[in-house]
């Protein structure tokens, strides 16, 4: 990979302590679904869990967004670290005084005090994610970026591979006590090493009173006031062509895959044993990974934009067919295509941001992006756990569908969470069937072909230590 030289070393470290977080932050969440689920056996209950994490995520994207642009990125890596050390400490801490029977009642005030600390910490990770997005631009020269998004990808994968078995068999052996006691730890470890890696910045185009940078591109004697400026972002997505459709056509993509977010875990906890389920979670997880060092390897193609609808198009068939039958094995083979073809559009959309965003904008476009992406979501996984608890599951148990349909679709809980996501596929085909032929789909693939946003700095700029 062409890497900038003298940074290759701290592109891979930092690399490395994202992923380390990542599987923290991953191992909490998964535990805390499962963890939840095995108490309460309520759908709505994990449902919920979802529904707060994507809440968080919408609602903080633009504010992170704004913290990483206008603070070092180091620091910024490292508040959010710490973050989620405190959080995870509070939940410890209830974890161990609180009477372990409230923890099997779904409206228990024990138990959502344990769940949104956690959440809440985890989130805090999206800080990091924004900021390492924002520095692939930094270390990375421009057309091996997709590469560098692939390994980012690789990395996301190795987390879901290890949280996946980690987070299942620390749930069976312990409930939530191992899974704290080594987020924790972990952190502890995450704060020391960062302290001692040496992250460059690029200098930053000063920002006028309207968010623009000037148009010298000379560095500012003060750093510009610290604002979340959610007007100039909108102004810069909706300068670029196409943008904004690109945006929203994720949006309207996470707000068919909240359906995921809420049910997958039940779906697959009413066919395996929670061991079975986190390590068949780690096998799928090996197709992330597998995904990601081919794009590390093989790049995204001339057009990335096309790139992205082309993989949701085949996701979407693939949401259609693994619901089918109720087998265990179709579920395990859709969903490992599905983590081998994700990569692809996540680095896609990156590589797009990175090339006609300009630097001094990109984590504040990024963290919109991740706001107005995830706010879909939000309502999905609160809408859909209580229907498929109170109409799928009972329509496919005893209603009108399990008469209609059960005798080639089959009957019971499982079915009805099936169905949910055969319609959720069918819906997201049509959805991008319809992008494919649009307007501001050929006007953004325009856009990306002409190159990068004028206001960047070249890849190969001169940082500054921080």
């Amino acid at each position: 990979m062409n890497v900038i030289r003298g940074h290759q070393k701290v592109f891979y470290q930092l690399l490395g302590s994202t992923l380390l977080v990542s599987v923290i932050n991953f191992t909490v969440w998964f535990a805390i679904t499962f963890y939840v689920y095995l108490q309460t056996r309520s759908v709505f209950a994990t449902g919920m869990v979802a529904g707060i994490f994507l809440v968080m995520t919408a609602t903080t994207g633009i504010w992170f967004g704004s913290l990483v642009d206008h603070h070092a990125k180091k620091t910024m890596m490292q508040v959010s670290a710490a973050a989620s050390f405190v959080l995870y400490g509070v939940a410890f801490a209830v974890y161990q005084f609180a009477p372990r029977e409230s923890f099997t009642d779904p409206t228990s005030v024990a138990l959502w005090a344990l769940i949104v600390p956690l959440m809440v910490g985890v989130i805090a990770g999206n800080i990091r994610t924004i900021a390492l997005s924002t520095l692939v631009t930094v270390l990375i020269a421009a057309d091996t970026r997709d590469r560098a998004n692939g390994l980012v990808g690789t990395a996301s994968g190795v987390s879901f591979l290890v949280t996946s078995v980690i987070s299942g068999l620390l749930v069976a052996l312990g409930g939530m006590f191992w899974v704290l006691v080594l987020a924790l730890a972990a952190l502890a470890v995450a704060l020391v090493h960062l302290a001692l890696v040496p992250v460059p910045e690029r200098s930053e185009a000063p920002v006028a009173a309207d968010g623009a940078a000037s148009a010298d591109g000379a560095t500012p004697a003060v750093a510009p006031k610290h604002t979340v400026d959610l007007r100039g972002t909108i102004r810069v997505v909706g300068e670029v062509p196409g943008l904004a459709a690109l945006i929203l056509f994720s949006a309207f993509n996470n707000f068919l895959g909240g359906v995921f977010m809420a049910l997958m875990d039940a779906y697959g906890l009413s066919l395996v044993s929670v061991q079975t389920w986190g390590l068949l979670w780690g096998v799928m997880s090996t197709g992330f990974i597998i995904g990601g060092l081919l794009i590390a390897r093989t790049g995204l193609g001339r057009n990335p934009v096309r790139l992205l609808l082309l993989v949701n198009l085949v996701l979407w068939v693939v949401t259609i067919l693994f619901p089918l039958r109720s087998s265990i094995i179709l579920l395990s083979a859709g969903m490992y295509a599905y983590m081998l073809l994700v990569p692809y559009a996540e680095a896609a959309e990156q590589t797009i941001l990175q090339t006609v965003v300009p630097y001094e904008r990109q984590g504040r476009v990024f963290g919109f992006a991740q706001s107005v992406e995830q706010a879909a979501s939000p309502l999905t996984a609160f809408l859909i756990s209580p229907i498929a608890q109170f109409v799928f599951i009972p329509f496919m148990t005893d209603g009108g569908g399990a008469r209609a349909i059960g005798g080639w679709f089959g009957t019971g809980a499982d079915r009805g969470l099936a169905l949910v996501f055969v319609l959720t596929g069918v819906i997201g085909l049509l959805a991008t069937i319809l992008a494919l032929g649009s307007g501001p789909y050929r006007r953004l693939s325009h856009r990306y072909l002409a190159g990068p946003a004028p206001a960047a700095e070249p890849a190969t700029a001169e940082p500054r230590q921080r």
